[in-house]
């Protein structure tokens, strides 16, 4: 799976907020801290009406951060949410241990749908190029970063953790020692005009029902 930086993006979007309050001497404005990074190849969203928002809640304690993206040593978690869900936004509050040599920075999880064509990777320990322990908090509007993504018809949003950087040194680089991952779904309702196929669909259910009845 391929992705698309978005650490540069938020450090910019970091710098233009202090620019602005310095110039107008205003308060500061409330934004995602750049030590957090997200990175995405932001899928194209098909024709429906996202409705029925709700939440998914991911206990990721004990879970090891063992090998780059796409070993098989990895953990890996699928979630069936709905065909074409929207998924919108993530808040994490979560504690973190990486094992010397491996950095707090290099424990990442990424997901998206089973399809390989989007999905994003979310590095908690952003910056913090160092071992030891570090728990960390906050939430992210994925629209506002262009990574807002849909999964596909089968429903499923797939999560790996893995490892920014293998070292070796150790059988796991890492742990997320505790905490959750909760992200922001809208599932999505055919078309008025998709809901008129399946109101016929019924009728005709109903209709090969009596024939058979009466047969």
């Amino acid at each position: 799976m391929k992705f698309q930086s978005l650490s540069q993006k938020l450090s910019l979007s970091a710098l233009a907020v202090c620019a602005l309050a310095f110039a107008a001497q205003a308060q500061a404005a409330s934004a995602i801290s750049p030590t957090h990074r997200l990175q995405s190849l932001p899928a194209s969203l098909a024709a429906v009406t996202p409705t029925a928002a709700s939440t998914l809640v991911v206990d990721v304690t004990n879970i090891q951060s063992v090998d780059e993206l796409g070993s098989p040593d990895n953990t890996v978690l699928t979630f069936n949410v709905g065909a074409n869900t929207v998924i919108n936004s993530l808040t994490w509050d979560v504690s973190l241990r990486a094992n010397s040599p491996s950095w707090l920075s290099e424990i990442q999880v990424s997901f998206g749908s089973t399809s390989g064509t989007d999905g994003v990777t979310f590095s908690p320990g952003f910056g913090d190029d160092n071992s030891g322990i570090g728990s960390y908090s906050g939430s992210a509007n994925l629209a506002d970063y262009g990574l807002e993504f849909q999964v596909g018809a089968d429903g499923i949003l797939r999560l790996e953790f893995h490892e920014g950087f293998y070292d070796g040194a150790n059988p796991v680089d890492g742990v997320w020692t505790g905490g959750t991952l909760t992200f922001g779904i809208t599932q999505a309702v055919p078309e008025p005009s998709t809901y008129g196929l399946m109101a016929l669909g019924l009728i005709g259910v109903g209709f090969i029902a009596r024939r058979r009845k009466s047969a």
